[in-house]
């Protein structure tokens, strides 16, 4: 009993420590992202830590292993102990990796691949390297300005391109000949044009999707995946992002607020129909109107605390139409997929390529159940959760486990 009240004591202690944190966060809005999450992970860390340990204290759901050696976990009988290995325990025990330098291209085009679209796209690292191609999110998000610094510029040569309608590609926002399928033949005239036999496809958030259905598509072409912030386009995901069902709306309800009540009462029912009547509209004041509302929302949730470049993003006319235009199109006809859980259910097609799994805990865009669900189909993939990261790429955690990953595949 004395043991019980020393950690509950502990724990709350902890968590006033963490909330005064949040207050002197909140006062000094222009502290940068990165300074902010170093400033709480120690404490973080150090309460999950005891939680872990202590947690039969005080309750008795699914949760992290109570023993502490991997001999005691690996003996463990409890029920409602989870068993994670190193694989989403061991972050906090090693220098987190940081990306590579920055580079400049070393080639840059267009292709041309139908009557109305041509896309834009650019080749980092070496020249005579292993090829790796990068899939952006959105979709519509376009590539940024460090994607290519996951790969090891000595050894990769990093290929990233704009999907259709997005980033440089043209028509910007077009939605015509634009669905999942395009894509994916997409990536493979773009391989073709690039004189490439096989690869290493990388993608992130809906680009993990598009890796999904172009590996399925050509698994011969594809000789690793490195994924991240699972995204399959199941109804059930686009509802709990999108509609006021209780989902994201719960955890961000005063973000949401914005989102909803930009649509007329009469039609919140179904939100996603409703932006994209108005992000297809011929007034171009309604489509920007539309377009900064539905950005807003899925920027503020980007990361464990904010998202400020994705915001600043939302507020420019093209960028947002861009994303949100393109985005809403595929999912309202569920990603073009056949079926709901088309990318789960055919990973047959690809269980023998190697892979890397990486999510974080708290992407609140991409729930973690997707990720477990991909996980649970393809237990021969790498799975990694990251405790301390929600949906983007460059948070510290997510970004180590995924140069790490893109190392990893260096010698194939």
């Amino acid at each position: 009993m004395y043991e019980s009240s020393f950690y509950l004591s502990f724990v709350f202690t902890s968590l006033l420590q963490i909330l005064a944190a949040f207050g002197s966060l909140s006062a000094d809005r222009e502290r940068h992202f990165r300074q902010d999450q170093n400033q709480l992970l120690p404490m973080m860390r150090g309460m999950k830590a005891f939680v872990n340990i202590f947690g039969r204290c005080i309750w008795t759901g699914p949760r992290f292993c109570c023993n502490t050696t991997p001999q005691d976990r690996n003996a463990c009988k409890h029920t409602d102990c989870l068993q994670p290995d190193n694989r989403t325990m061991d972050m906090a025990k090693k220098p987190l990796r940081d990306l590579y330098p920055e580079s400049e291209p070393y080639d840059s085009g267009w292709l041309q691949v139908s009557d109305i679209h041509k896309l834009s796209y650019q080749q980092y690292g070496n020249s005579k390297g292993k090829a790796a191609v990068f899939l952006h999110g959105g979709p519509g998000a376009g590539v940024g300005p460090c994607d290519h610094r996951f790969f090891d510029p000595e050894v990769y040569r990093v290929i990233l391109f704009d999907q259709r309608g997005a980033g440089k590609s043209t028509p910007a926002g077009e939605l015509k000949e634009n669905t999942t399928w395009d894509l994916v033949e997409d990536i493979e005239k773009l391989r073709k044009h690039l004189n490439i036999d096989r690869w290493v496809v990388f993608g992130g958030s809906w680009g993990s999707a598009l890796s999904l259905a172009y590996a399925q598509a050509h698994p011969s072409r594809v000789k690793a995946l490195v994924l991240r912030g699972i995204f399959t386009v199941r109804r059930k995901e686009l509802e709990w992002l999108y509609e006021d069902k209780g989902g994201a709306c719960m955890v961000y309800p005063d973000c949401f607020a914005a989102y909803k009540n930009f649509i007329p009462h009469a039609e919140q029912k179904d939100l996603l129909h409703a932006y994209y009547r108005r992000l297809i509209s011929d007034d171009e004041k309604v489509r920007i109107d539309a377009a900064k509302h539905y950005a807003r929302w899925e920027m503020s949730l980007g990361a464990l605390l904010g998202d400020e470049e994705g915001l600043k993003d939302a507020e420019k006319d093209e960028w947002s139409q861009q994303f949100s235009r393109i985005g809403c199109h595929y999912f309202i006809n569920g990603g073009f997929f056949v079926s709901d859980t088309q990318l789960l259910d055919n990973v047959d097609k690809i269980r023998h390529i190697p892979a890397t799994i990486v999510q974080g805990r708290y992407d609140i865009v991409c729930p973690t159940e997707t990720a477990w669900l991909l996980h649970k189909c393809w237990p021969e993939a790498e799975f990694f959760i990251v405790q301390d990261a929600g949906h983007l790429a460059y948070e510290p955690g997510i970004t180590s486990r995924l140069v790490e990953a893109a190392d990893k595949y260096k010698s194939l």
